[in-house]
């Protein structure tokens, strides 16, 4: 068993993204830089004078708003929106602790996948460091539902995503994909699908102030029956594997991974919010535990995407 299947992770060394806002359509940066043992994800925001806001932790509490995306309430700093694709990477690659840095209230939508966030974080390597990784063990079912859709974690011996789509529209109609997490699956399976949206719905959506930075370059398009993209989608099912990718992110803003299954049906950024809520509004629902704590081989945790580096820590971070 190698010492990430143990051991709390950062990333190799700052990373830096930029692009625009898919909803505000303005331009958007952040960077992530490695941290310390425990910090788990801290977020800041640095505003055009160069000053930087107080650091907050990128927890659930921390949510302000679910339509459409995820945003996170900074307090004097404002809102940072869209942060689910950037913290699903994180998640999906088994990173621990990082500060993010944001310089607008929207984080890059890039090519409206996680995949670029991946690529970075591979090119850069990841280091292990001096501390157990910690988990959220799942203790008791919660489930929160609306109408018909409902969203649930649940007691389970490794961490894996049920998640099933079922939309009005023959490109898409009903999807599920059950996901077992490795890095290297996150990377293959989940990584590349992209945001989606509804031609019809655009003008609604721009009038809004929303969608304002969408295009073919960032999002799939579908349109009466057919996907405009010139080259078509990555996966026959790339829509419940864009919906999985945002489950990832949403869910890690519980601030340690979540052992357990997380499965829901017709979900989105409200219900994933809400699980976490109701999971965390008894402490009888879960408990904190250490990886010498669980009864996992954490084979998930040593099965890495290729040309992946890792290394020993060698430095202290603040």
């Amino acid at each position: 068993m190698n010492r990430f299947a143990t051991k709390q992770c950062t990333v190799g060394r700052v990373l830096s993204f930029a692009g625009i806002g898919v909803h505000n359509g303005k331009p958007a940066s952040l960077t992530i830089e490695p941290a310390a043992v425990d910090s788990g994800y801290r977020i800041r925001r640095k505003f055009d004078d160069d000053r930087f806001s107080e650091v907050i932790p990128l927890q659930h509490n921390r949510v302000s708003r679910t339509y459409l995306c995820t945003a996170v309430d900074l307090g004097d700093a404002g809102t940072v929106s869209m942060i689910e694709h950037m913290v699903s990477a994180l998640s999906g690659m088994g990173i621990d602790n990082v500060l993010i840095t944001v310089e607008s209230s929207e984080c890059p939508v890039l090519d409206g996948s996680a995949r670029k966030y991946v690529e970075a974080i591979i090119n850069a390597g990841i280091e292990t460091q001096p501390a157990e990784k910690k988990f959220i063990k799942i203790k008791r079912s919660v489930t929160v539902r609306s109408n018909d859709a409902f969203a649930a974690l649940e007691p389970y011996n490794g961490r894996a995503f049920d998640v099933e789509i079922d939309f009005e529209s023959d490109v898409i109609g009903r999807q599920r994909m059950i996901f077992d997490w490795s890095p290297k699956r996150y990377v293959n399976d989940v990584s590349n699908a992209r945001t989606f949206g509804f031609i019809k719905d655009a003008k609604v959506l721009r009038q809004a102030g929303y969608a304002l930075g969408s295009s073919l370059e960032n999002s799939i398009a579908v349109d009466e029956g057919k996907i405009l993209n010139q080259d078509g989608l990555r996966f026959e099912d790339e829509f419940v594997r864009h919906k999985l990718l945002d489950a990832v992110g949403d869910l890690a803003l519980a601030g340690m991974p979540i052992y357990g299954k997380f499965r829901s049906y017709k979900g989105g950024h409200g219900l994933n919010a809400l699980v976490l809520n109701s999971l965390f509004a008894s402490e009888q629902n879960y408990d904190i535990v250490s990886a010498s704590d669980l009864p996992l081989e954490f084979d998930a945790l040593e099965e890495l995407p290729e040309g992946l580096e890792l290394r020993g820590y060698i430095r202290s971070v603040g």
